[in-house]
């Protein structure tokens, strides 16, 4: 634990000498230089499909998050916003959850109560790949948020024309996840729009991005989860008991 005058600076993990006309304030994000082993595609069990409405979903069967309880994974939902200090170094939380590609993350509206759940949504900026030319810059809208899953619909030209769904599991020494992405509108009437959204918006190669951006980024969760959870929360790291999931 550091007291706030032992805490280093935030390091944000952008190049303050580099200007790039895709950011307002000029800065260069850089891939987070920090210790990262993302684990392989091959670890899990995914795919990529065009549904008979010419949906586009991408899924994934994530390998067992040992020492990760669905409790912690329902609290980070409701905590993405702030800083973390990790290898040494305070930075921001959410881009030590996928060094290469995460960018900002913020809430843009929060429940009633101030809380973080179903109903408030949240902004964030990705590059899958770390590819600026597969940049993902959105509003997504929370649907559920508990000890049993997160589930979030992305927002395109104001309509909800996505669904990310993550399923927790509990099995003997972690968690079990499960992602899903769908791209486009339910409906046989929406097929000439989905195809468009394919060819123009997000494709067959996005999907394949966003499945290894999945298995990566829920990887991570075994690296920093355990101990930012016991940090801010008190509870012991190693504790995979329900401990008080957002709803």
């Amino acid at each position: 634990m550091h007291t706030a005058a032992e805490l280093p600076p935030l390091d944000l993990g952008i190049d303050e000498r580099a200007a790039d006309p895709r950011h307002d304030d000029g800065r260069a994000w850089r891939p987070l230089a920090i210790p990262w082993q993302p684990r392989p595609l091959h670890g899990a069990r995914s795919g990529v499909e065009v549904l008979p409405d010419g949906r586009l979903r991408g899924w994934v069967e994530h390998a067992v998050l040992r020492g990760v309880g669905p409790h912690m994974l329902a609290w980070w939902f409701a905590h993405l916003e702030g800083p973390m200090v990790y290898a040494g170094r305070r930075l921001p939380r959410w881009r030590v959850a996928h060094p290469q590609d995460h960018v900002q993350v913020r809430y843009a509206r929060r429940r009633p109560d101030g809380t973080v759940g179903a109903g408030a949504v949240i902004h964030l900026t990705a590059m899958l790949g770390g590819r600026p030319d597969r940049v993902v810059d959105l509003h997504t809208t929370i649907v559920r948020l508990d000890e049993g899953g997160f589930v979030h619909r992305p927002r395109w030209l104001g309509l909800p024309a996505a669904a990310i769904e993550h399923r927790f599991e509990t099995v003997p020494g972690g968690t079990r996840c499960r992602s899903r992405l769908t791209v486009g509108f339910a409906g046989r009437w929406a097929r000439p729009l989905n195809a468009l959204i394919r060819r123009f918006a997000f494709g067959i190669a996005q999907g394949h991005a966003w499945v290894r951006h999945s298995v990566e980024q829920v990887g991570q969760f075994e690296a920093f989860l355990p101990a930012l959870y016991a940090a801010e929360t008190g509870a012991a790291a190693d504790a995979l008991g329900t401990a008080g999931a957002t709803r």
